[in-house]
C-alpha cells in the first residue's frame, strides 16, 4: 500500500481526523495543540496521526491536500484546514456544526 493509500484509507475509515505533531496528550507544536483543544471543546472524537513518527506520511499527508502545513483536519473525507482556519471556524460556530453529531 502506498503513503497516500494509508492516507487515504485513514482519512475515509474515520469521521474526525487531524494530522498533528504529537499525540492529543503530548502536542509537540502550538499549532497541533491549538487544534487538539478545539476539538475537544466541540467534544468530538478524533483520530490523531502523528506525522513526527512516520516521516512518510507528514510529506504524504502535504502532496495529498496540497497544504504544507500541520495540523490538517479531515471531517467526513473532506480537509478542512490547518490551525487557523479550525481556530477561525470554531470561533464563528462554523465547526460545531460541521462537526454535530460526528464520532469514531
Amino acid at each position: 500500500m502506498t503513503v497516500q493509500e494509508r492516507i487515504e484509507e485513514t482519512i475515509k475509515s474515520n469521521d474526525v481526523v487531524l494530522f498533528m505533531k504529537g499525540s492529543p496528550e503530548f502536542p509537540q507544536c502550538g499549532f497541533s495543540g491549538q487544534a487538539v483543544q478545539v476539538l475537544t471543546a466541540c467534544g468530538v472524537a478524533f483520530e490523531s496521526i502523528d506525522v513526527l513518527s512516520d516521516p512518510d506520511i507528514r510529506e504524504g499527508i502535504k502532496q495529498y491536500s496540497k497544504w504544507p502545513t500541520i495540523p490538517q483536519l479531515y471531517v467526513d473525507g473532506e480537509f478542512i484546514g490547518g490551525s487557523d482556519i479550525i481556530v477561525e471556524m470554531y470561533q464563528k460556530g462554523e465547526l460545531q456544526t460541521k462537526l454535530s453529531g460526528k464520532s469514531n
